[in-house]
């Protein structure tokens, strides 16, 4: 979710580096959360663990970030918030500052068109590797800001890189959202994308045969949705699922969201604004397609989870994967420590989201062979 900003709050400052870890499942207890919120990952009460500080690639773009000018989520309207400044214009800044590359790689070609919808027409773009002739393998890739704010323009960085690593065409949607479009509006515009990229693959010079999901933030906990809806509605399964940071529960009192309750570009209220403007009630928060850790998650492909440590989701993503392996899920997990929740796709001023970007594209083509 690439939006609302400020300098990282005082914290101390714990290992940075990327350092690869299995699920780590809280303890549960009973807490007060936002209305409606289910506590399945709830960790016990006590002392609250400082806050990490960001490391110098990231708090650059922090910093630039919070000098355009952005305000807290909370504090705006939807329609305010999808008008503020994000960390990809941040990250752009910062590139220009360093001499940096700021246009589209040229790697990739892209054309933006609609497909049909539940609803109507969906806006997607759609990325094409420049190398060869195909026919490539196809990710369809979910954009984050919380099912409420972004679009596929603003999460251009995560998919064209994917597009390039991974040597295969993206179809990025811009999915309906709240509050104009709540609950399950965003979810049935993601299976309706995932369906039509296995009708229509070859159209796209992409192989029907060989289609993954992919996806960041609330995107990411809709790649995994969708993977479930392919298995219940007895579709052809995804070949694998990338999960970056994903909104995995409904629970912000887990010990990930207290830590990084003052976190940006995300931070706890945020997170809890995107509920209330994109649920229905109490019920929606109880639903499998948004409480994933209480889901059914037998039977899934290969799913890839990357996580920031500066980020309330970091627990979303560790306790999900700790879902999958006790499903009989094939499942890797991964904390990238000195990052903050959006470091995906800068790749060009963060070294760190490079690596997580190969990653991601490294998994995918692991699905491909």
């Amino acid at each position: 979710m690439r939006w609302e900003i400020g300098l990282i709050g005082a914290a101390a400052t714990l290992a940075v580096g990327c350092s690869s870890t299995e699920s780590k499942t809280d303890s549960t207890t009973t807490s007060s959360m936002s209305a409606g919120a289910i506590d399945t990952n709830t960790a016990d009460a006590g002392a609250v663990k400082p806050m990490a500080m960001p490391d110098d690639q990231m708090k650059r773009v922090l910093d630039a970030h919070a000098a355009l000018g952005a305000k807290p989520l909370e504090t705006l309207t939807p329609a305010e918030a999808r008008k503020g400044p994000t960390p990809a214009d941040a990250a752009k800044k910062v590139a220009a500052d360093e001499g940096k590359p700021t246009a589209p790689d040229a790697a990739v070609a892209s054309i933006d068109r609609t497909i049909p919808g539940p609803a109507g027409a969906l806006p997607v773009r759609i990325y094409t590797p420049k190398s060869g002739s195909g026919p490539w393998p196809v990710v369809v890739y979910y954009h984050g800001g919380g099912w409420v704010i972004a679009n596929k323009e603003v999460y251009d960085g995560g998919a064209r890189a994917i597009s390039k690593l991974a040597n295969a065409v993206v179809v990025s949607v811009d999915y309906r959202q709240g509050p104009e479009h709540r609950f399950p509006a965003a979810h049935d515009d993601a299976i309706a994308t995932y369906k039509w990229a296995l009708a229509n693959a070859a159209s796209t010079k992409g192989d029907p045969k060989k289609v993954a999901l992919a996806g960041e933030s609330a995107g990411g906990g809709l790649a995994v949705a969708t993977a479930i809806a392919a298995r219940d509605m007895k579709l052809q399964q995804p070949t694998s699922v990338v999960a970056v940071y994903p909104i995995a529960g409904t629970d912000t009192n887990t010990a990930a969201y207290r830590e990084n309750a003052n976190a940006k570009p995300l931070s706890k209220p945020a997170m809890e604004w995107f509920f209330r403007n994109y649920l229905n009630g109490p019920q929606d928060y109880k639903d499998p397609r948004v409480n994933l850790v209480a889901a059914d998650l037998k039977g899934l492909p290969p799913v890839t989870i990357i996580n920031a440590q500066i980020d309330p989701l970091r627990g979303d993503g560790e306790l999900l994967a700790d879902k999958l392996r006790t499903a009989g899920v094939d499942v890797e997990q991964k904390t990238y420590d000195g990052v903050a929740h959006e470091f995906f796709g800068m790749g060009t001023v963060v070294d760190k989201a490079k690596d997580a970007e190969q990653m991601a594209a490294d998994a995918l083509k692991k699905g491909w062979k």
